[in-house]
């Protein structure tokens, strides 16, 4: 609940003691400041926060932390704002973190193939930089030319290159997290391998700010691979370019990147970027894009010509194979701008479901299913090879699921489809407010309580991010 009008004189008596941290150009109270961070990308929910702090430091973080915690004030930790669940969202007012001013790469450390860095920087732009030194970096959310690599870390991001290199997850070796009371700490160590005690790196990563404000993120790095090809593949059927997913993997392929776009987000995208480069017919219900990357192109010639053979018994049209690296940056740039094409034309609730890979055709088809029983227009896209597809509703009257009557009977059927697949509600983009209620689908109650128990030996007070992913 955002502060009451009768507590905000005590309220702003902390304004002074914030300033005296961060200076006073970096706390704001004025309307137009404070919208900014009323929202995000999801659905088109908007909570006004009461104080927007930008503090430099994780020393400036713990004294406003301390500050907070001693006197109650919810505390909302801010990454770049691109998240889909609502988990940057001041729904309770008080005061918004944000990191946008903590935005150094602070070592790359090419002997051991890390880099450390704080959580501002644009997911991108870390990349570039690690690549300059030939080194890679490979989750790659499709906003990431304008996420930051906090968020990454709250949220457990993955991205199209998930399928063959992980998440997030799988490159976050180390932490320095400011906890709700103030206390500084490191979670691990800058190393490999590490079986030291309960890992508090893991428990802080996708943990979406609930648990601590990350200040210091240390990942691991690969070589960059020097070659890859990319692959566009349309089919006359969405279920059988489903099953064309597994069959890939069980032939012993393992693309870098193998993305479904159904044919209704297809030719919104392509009208949205204002792009001819994939062909669009009536007969056509979705398209994969296959890439292939590695360090020995003929050894990439070779598979992409094998996957290209079996791809035949999926009823696959004519294959178009990018030549250059303008044409893939162009499908590429269609993938990727998606799901902000299709909000805009009017799909604006998104659920990132995650299914076992050889259930994504039984998911399709039932979603399809339960857009005609709710009376729901939908379309899929996402990253097939890992079963994670992402799923865009669009209901008359209907522009956010938030407590949503007119939607939640709709989205527990979906959900319940999805655990009885062998699915979870969330691949990638978190639980946040939007998918909180709907947690009991998947968890039975000791392992809620186990959660809830985490959290308040974190923050036992309930102040940071509170509500997000279930209520105390």
């Amino acid at each position: 609940m955002t502060v009451l009008a009768e507590e905000k004189n005590t309220f702003y008596n902390y304004l002074s003691a914030f300033r005296n941290i961060t200076g006073d150009a970096f706390v704001f109270t004025d309307e137009e400041s404070l919208d900014k961070f009323a929202h995000d990308e999801t659905e088109n929910l908007y909570f006004l926060p009461d104080i927007v702090i930008k503090p430099r430091t994780a020393q400036e973080i713990s004294a406003i932390m301390k500050i907070c915690n001693g006197n109650r004030i919810p505390v909302t930790p801010r990454g770049a704002g691109t998240g889909l669940s609502g988990g940057a969202l001041p729904h309770k007012g008080g005061v918004v973190i944000s990191f946008e001013r903590m935005n150094s790469i602070l070592e790359i450390d090419e002997g051991n193939l890390q880099v450390i860095t704080e959580p501002g920087v644009i997911t991108e732009v870390l990349q570039n930089a690690v690549k300059e030194k030939g080194l890679f970096y490979p989750p790659d959310p499709s906003s990431r030319g304008s996420c930051f690599i906090g968020g990454n870390v709250a949220e457990n991001s993955g991205g199209p290159k998930a399928v063959k290199y992980g998440v997030v997850k799988d490159y976050v070796l180390n932490l320095e997290v400011v906890l709700p009371n103030g206390d500084i700490i490191w979670t691990g160590a800058n190393v490999l391998k590490n079986s030291t005690g309960y890992n508090l790196t893991q428990l802080m990563v996708g943990s979406e700010g609930t648990l601590g404000l990350v200040t210091k993120i240390v990942l691991k790095l690969l070589p960059f691979p020097k070659y890859d090809l990319l692959m566009l593949v349309p089919f006359n059927d969405l279920q059988k370019a489903g099953a064309a997913v597994s069959a890939i993997f069980r032939a012993g392929f393992m693309p870098s990147a193998l993305e479904l776009v159904e044919i209704n987000a297809l030719k919104i995208v392509s009208k949205f970027v204002d792009s001819t480069i994939v062909p669009v017919s009536d007969e056509m219900e979705a398209h994969l894009i296959i890439e292939l990357d590695g360090n020995h192109q003929e050894i990439l010639l070779t598979e992409m010509e094998a996957i290209a053979g079996l791809l035949e018994e999926f009823d696959c049209g004519e294959l178009f194979f990018a030549d250059d690296a303008q044409q893939k940056a162009e499908l590429w740039k269609m993938r990727r701008r998606t799901a902000e094409a299709v909000k805009l034309a009017g799909y604006t609730i998104e659920e990132d479901t995650v299914v076992p890979r050889a259930a994504l055709p039984d998911l399709i088809k039932g979603v399809k299913a339960l857009g005609i029983q709710h009376d729901f227009e939908v379309v899929c896209y996402g990253h097939a090879g890992d079963g994670n597809l992402h799923i865009r509703i669009k209901k008359e009257g209907c522009i956010y699921s938030l407590n949503n009557p007119d939607v939640v009977p709709a989205l527990k059927a979906l959900f319940q489809l999805v655990k009885s697949l062998g699915g979870t509600i969330s691949g990638e983009h978190g639980i946040g407010l939007v998918q909180k209620e709907y947690m009991n689908i998947i968890f039975d109650e000791p392992g809620m309580q186990l959660m809830r128990g985490i959290k308040k030996l974190f923050d036992p007070n309930n102040i940071l991010n509170s509500g997000k992913i279930f209520d105390c």
